[in-house]
């Protein structure tokens, strides 16, 4: 079975490729899109072929989706989305986003966690999806209370962004929850 595609109305949802490389490092450069992602912005281009391996490896472990977000018609990467932390035996995933700022305000993201959540729910079997997001964002968290995550709690000093160890806030979704 080859990498999943998924499709909602203004985006393909595919595997990354190295063709990505040059919009990835656009990207992930840009200190607005990486500030909550837990890692520091990208110095040079070869950070990005490494991640974009690193994805396809880990897909092939079968403990990562990570996708490239595509909005339809242009053929380039605004963005990735996906599962890490996939856990079968319990059936449980943890989701990650990322998307260029150019593209922020536009439903992109809600688009893109809508089509992954679906894949998760339905295709993986999960009956719950995670999300951790950094206190300061604000998008993020109502992004996911849109699409009917709750809040479980605070985890201190969870991440490291830049040196600095941020607060960030569990979320989750189950399945019961989703068909609603």
């Amino acid at each position: 079975m080859g990498f999943p595609k998924l499709e909602t109305e203004r985006l393909l949802l595919r595997e990354l490729t190295l063709l990505d490389t040059d919009a990835m490092f656009r990207y992930f450069s840009k200190e607005s899109v990486i500030r909550y992602f837990g890692m520091d912005s990208f110095e040079n281009i070869e950070q990005a072929k490494t991640t974009i391996q690193t994805f396809k490896n880990r897909y092939e472990e079968g403990s990562v989706f990570r996708w490239g977000i595509e909005k339809k018609g242009t053929g380039q990467l605004i963005g990735t989305c996906g599962f890490h932390l996939i856990n079968n035996h319990h059936k449980r995933a943890e989701i990650g986003y990322e998307l260029d700022d150019t593209y922020w305000g536009q439903g992109y993201a809600s688009e893109a966690l809508q089509a992954i959540l679906t894949y998760g729910f339905e295709s993986l079997q999960l009956i719950r999806i995670a999300a951790v997001v950094y206190v300061e964002n604000k998008a993020s968290q109502k992004l996911l209370k849109k699409a009917g995550f709750q809040e479980e709690g605070l985890l201190r000093k969870h991440m490291i962004q830049n040196g600095v160890a941020h607060d960030t806030i569990l979320y989750s979704l189950l399945k019961e929850e989703w068909q609603k």
